[in-house]
């Protein structure tokens, strides 16, 4: 008997034929002799529509009453489900995350999970409960409600995983598992079978939808066992492994991509005023990347960096803060940039590999705006209309070609 967390997203829960689809896949897994803890989405659009109805109430309302907002979408989701288990004759229960106790830090909108609370969990277990959990909230220290971010139920799952000592944490999506790029960008995408848990951080990181970046970073620190499998095509999907030197890895594992990317460029910064930039964003927890410094130290520096667009507005109040009464100049943001990451071994230190990039690039006429490298990852911040052109390109001539 093993102790399963199985994660469903908006898609899977996306109706109430969906709901009772997955009813029949959880009671499947039980009638195999384990135990269930089922973690679910809001269905899907749903947290849209809540946001959308607090936008004409308030464009810029209070972050902690958009958490109260948005977090009810999961509550909806995990009673449908608990009844459609029930009305088969299988024992469930539902349960919010203060009910849970799962903890956050009071970071709303984006809070981060700090511990998990098992006492309640195992005691349903031990009564023979199927576990239905609210994924994407939390609570924090003052008994706030909280919630985790765009993709935050498979964080919560992961958590929820972790705590349990759970044999295997299973992510149940719309698609059949981790691809070496898009299958809807990309005819030729390959579906890989097993993954290292390095290069599927980097891939979420970058852009890749199929796991939130977070959930593998909690499941990296836990060792929790990952995989991804789809709930309308069920079969063994993509196993996130930690063993990555008993494989035979390919030299790219994939291919990424992140639209609403913005590059913002401050000009003329002190050294002071730039580390209180920094310091500003980490205060927002506005997650940057691509970062890039030159000028002259210390007075004369140019701080390049890209952001989601969508946490913009949000900055630039915060630096004109910091930087009135100066000479810091704010460059208009360069908007509609998307991010291009290829993920894959040794990167770095593979001259020809991007020698290679860079000639597709340049033969198709790519304006690079940023790029990053590391040894798993080259990143280029490109205008969003090349996106999936410049995409298939590169999984043509360095995931294809090659195998």
């Amino acid at each position: 008997m093993a102790l399963l967390v199985q994660k469903f997203g908006g898609t899977s829960v996306g109706s109430t034929e969906r709901i009772e689809r997955v009813a029949e896949l959880i009671i499947r897994t039980i009638q195999a002799g384990h135990k269930v803890v089922a973690v679910v989405s809001a269905m899907a659009g749903e947290t849209n529509r809540l946001l959308g109805l607090a936008q004409q109430i308030d464009p810029k309302a209070a972050s902690r009453e958009l958490d109260v907002l948005a977090a009810t979408g999961e509550q909806v989701t995990i009673a449908l489900l608990a009844m459609a288990l029930i009305k088969r004759g299988y024992p469930a229960v539902s349960l919010l995350a203060d009910q849970i106790c799962i903890h956050t830090d009071n970071k709303f909108g984006k809070a981060r999970i700090t511990a998990v609370d098992n006492q309640r969990l195992l005691q349903e277990l031990e009564q023979g409960h199927i576990v239905v959990a609210a994924g994407f909230q939390g609570r924090d220290f003052e008994g706030n409600v909280t919630t985790l971010g765009r993709g935050g139920s498979d964080t919560s799952a992961v958590a929820l995983a972790a705590a349990l000592k759970a044999d295997e944490c299973q992510i149940y999506t719309d698609v059949d598992g981790v691809y070496t790029i898009d299958p809807r960008i990309c005819a030729d995408a390959k579906r890989l079978s097993l993954m290292p848990c390095s290069h599927m951080l980097e891939l979420a990181s970058v852009g890749a939808k199929v796991l939130h970046s977070r959930s593998v970073e909690y499941a990296a620190l836990h060792r929790v066992p990952l995989r991804v499998l789809s709930t309308f095509k069920p079969d063994a999907g993509t196993l996130i492994t930690y063993e990555d030197d008993v494989m035979v890895l390919p030299t790219i594992s994939g291919i990424a991509s992140q639209t609403g990317v913005t590059l913002l460029r401050l000009q003329q910064l002190s050294a002071t005023q730039l580390q209180q930039v920094m310091q500003c964003l980490a205060e927002l927890n506005i997650e940057t990347d691509m970062l890039q410094q030159d000028g002259e130290w210390p007075q004369q520096l140019t701080l390049s960096f890209s952001l989601a667009t969508a946490d913009l507005s949000q900055v630039t109040d915060a630096v004109q803060k910091i930087t009135e009464n100066s000479l810091v100049s704010l460059h208009h943001p360069q908007q509609n940039l998307a991010k291009l990451s290829v993920v894959g071994v040794g990167i770095k230190s593979d001259p020809i590999l991007l020698a290679k990039i860079f000639s597709i690039l340049h033969d198709m006429n790519v304006q690079i705006w940023l790029m990053s490298n590391s040894e798993s990852r080259f990143s280029v911040l490109i205008a969003a209309e090349l996106l999936e052109k410049v995409a298939r390109a590169l999984h043509q001539a360095l995931v294809t070609t090659e195998n």
